[in-house]
């Protein structure tokens, strides 16, 4: 087997989640820092209401996002499980459907979305102000859907199959395109917002080239086999299966963007939803940073689960719900410290930027509960405890948060909306607290099993 891939059953904790965490941390920080950047373009070189429209797509982007990641995530998982129980042949095949998987999502998405895109804005809070810019941006990056999906969903299962340092290479790669064609579309060619999106695409089609070129070469330990292609129900099923928790958690992320969204329009108007589009990139950027960390721990909690070295599972855990709780609490401090520059970043239209600096200071209020919650429900996944890390992704975005904005707007109006956040966060995390408490009990009791045999 790969030196890399025995090195996970054998290594020192910190230094492998290390090495496993930070091309990953800064492949999605720097995903996340463009995204902010590409709103402050938008912001500064089109106006307020662009980042209003940029804001109303959300839902749909997070939508995309869903089925590319059920399939890359599920896959990713998979495959570390099968390297574990030395089942190369098996890994192989999940890598093939997981492209074949990709392909027919993606278009089948575009398709549908392309055809009902002014509906679908209107009914996510678009006005007439803001329904050109979302129309605009939504034309151009639905028409290419199947390209991100290609390209995130095969580089989840790179990272995963033992190169996460090329993993991290192909999203810079990407990322520095786009930052580079961004402003030269936007400002110099006077393309507004419709350049944002054409430097996305042109950014993520060279990434894709780069992962599948990495996956068609026979060098790495798994890669493309004629035969992986063909779709067999019952991987299918098992990505699907693992994929569901992410899945379900970006489909609760735009479910909530629709009703979040409906409701700053009905109590704060477009300045309120574009405030949100500010405070959410915010928020993303360090949930991006979590999420790397998560994504380096789950080569190594794969790989040691499917193995049966629980111990090592635990600590890996630990380990990493540490720095996710430090690297949140981080983000709380300067969400409270520096809200004013950082809408003035975004904007300058002073309506705009009063109201993020407002909103920020009440979203951001307990975030450093974050990191816990979404580290928890990670490894659940990685595990291939579907159910669990189903229902604590939902925990947070669906089952507690959508009742709070319902239900706190009609008391507070627009302080209503931002209290619903921070509320169904702190919720959650307890929620959270006590399963982990139960199951780490069962998984110590396993561990100890399997030393005794």
């Amino acid at each position: 087997m790969d030196p890399k891939v025995e090195e996970l059953g054998k290594g020192k904790i910190p230094k492998l989640l290390l090495n496993y965490a930070l091309p990953a941390i800064i492949a999605t920080t720097a995903s996340s820092s463009y995204n902010i950047i590409d709103r402050i373009f938008i912001g500064q070189g089109v106006g307020p209401m662009a980042i209003s429209g940029l804001t109303l797509t959300m839902p749909i982007m997070n939508l995309a996002v869903a089925f590319g990641t059920l399939v890359g995530a599920g896959a990713a998982a998979l495959v570390s499980i099968r390297m574990g129980q030395k089942r190369r042949a098996d890994a192989i095949r999940i890598l093939g459907n997981a492209l074949t998987l990709n392909i027919i999502l993606g278009i089948t998405f575009s398709v549908f979305a392309l055809i009902y895109l002014d509906d679908i804005l209107r009914l996510f809070g678009a006005s007439d102000q803001t329904l050109p810019y979302a129309r605009e941006f939504m034309q151009i990056i639905l028409a290419a859907n199947v390209i991100p999906h290609i390209f995130y969903g095969l580089n989840n299962v790179m990272r995963a199959s033992g190169y996460p340092a090329k993993a991290m290479i192909s999203i810079l790669l990407t990322i520095a395109i786009n930052i580079i064609l961004a402003p030269i579309f936007i400002f110099v060619l006077d393309l507004g917002i419709r350049g944002a999106a054409m430097a996305t695409v042109i950014a993520q089609t060279i990434g894709m080239i780069w992962v599948l070129a990495h996956f068609y070469s026979r060098k790495p330990y798994i890669h493309f086999r004629f035969s992986g292609f063909k779709l067999r129900k019952r991987i299918v099923t098992d990505i699907f299966a693992i994929g569901m928790s992410p899945f379900a958690i970006h489909v609760a992320a735009s479910v909530v963007s629709i009703i979040t969204n409906l409701k700053l329009s009905e109590y704060g108007g477009d300045f309120a939803i574009g405030a949100y589009g500010i405070i959410g990139s915010i928020g993303m950027l360090v949930v991006m940073i979590i999420l790397g960390l998560t994504q380096g721990m789950q080569p190594i909690v794969g790989y040691n689960y499917g193995a049966g070295q629980y111990s090592r599972v635990t600590d890996v855990l630990k380990l990493t719900i540490l720095w996710a709780t430090a690297i949140s609490f981080l983000g709380f401090l300067g969400s409270m410290i520096f809200p004013g520059a950082i809408a003035r970043a975004f904007t300058t239209d002073e309506t705009m930027i009063n109201t993020t600096v407002h909103g920020m200071r009440i979203t951001m209020i307990v975030f450093f509960v974050v990191g816990f919650q979404v580290v928890v429900s990670s490894f659940f996944q990685y595990i291939g405890k579907a159910k669990i890390a189903i229902f604590l992704s939902l925990s947070r975005q669906v089952i507690f948060l959508i009742p709070l904005l319902l239900i706190l707007p009609l008391i507070f109006g627009l302080d209503g909306v931002w209290m619903a956040l921070p509320t169904s966060d702190f919720i959650a995390t307890i929620t959270t607290a006590v399963i982990l408490f139960y199951y780490r009990n069962k998984l110590r009791k396993q561990g100890e099993t399997a030393a005794a045999k």
